[in-house]
């Protein structure tokens, strides 16, 4: 392959990995909105506290103290967090898994459970279509 060649391929990739950066944001966004409200809609409801600590955490941000799964932590490029609880929430484990007093109640895993495939397969499409735009456009 000539330089030229291989200037061409590595534009045609860069642009790929510019487009896939690009969209992969959003559709990572609105699926950490669409797992936290099925959470809000699967969570018992008591006072209302549980459901208001169902926290988004996007890219660059850091998630509440003391929120489970993992505590505070950032979120990497290209992830978006999903958590629950919060400094006044500090038992949403407790809910989920129960306790020897209280019965279990899970909405955490039971909505993962229910929208991985379709969280799942939405980025995947939406990769396809950048890299499909990307390739193209370069």
């Amino acid at each position: 392959m000539s330089d030229n060649g291989l200037d061409r391929m590595n534009r045609r990739f860069a642009a790929v990995l510019k487009n896939v950066r690009e969209v992969v944001q959003p559709s990572l966004a609105k699926s950490g909105e669409e797992l936290a409200g099925m959470m809000r809609q699967l969570a018992p409801e008591d006072e209302g506290d549980l459901k208001a600590s169902i926290a988004v955490t996007a890219p660059g941000q850091t998630t509440p103290p003391y929120s489970q799964p993992g505590g505070s932590r950032a979120a990497k490029e290209n992830e978006v967090l999903v958590t629950v609880g919060n400094v006044a929430v500090r038992y949403p484990h407790l809910v989920e898994y129960g306790t020897s007093k209280a019965p279990a109640q899970p909405y955490f895993w039971t909505a993962f459970r229910l929208l991985w495939k379709r969280l799942d397969n939405r980025t995947k499409r939406d990769i396809r279509k950048a890299v499909r735009n990307g390739w193209d456009g370069a």
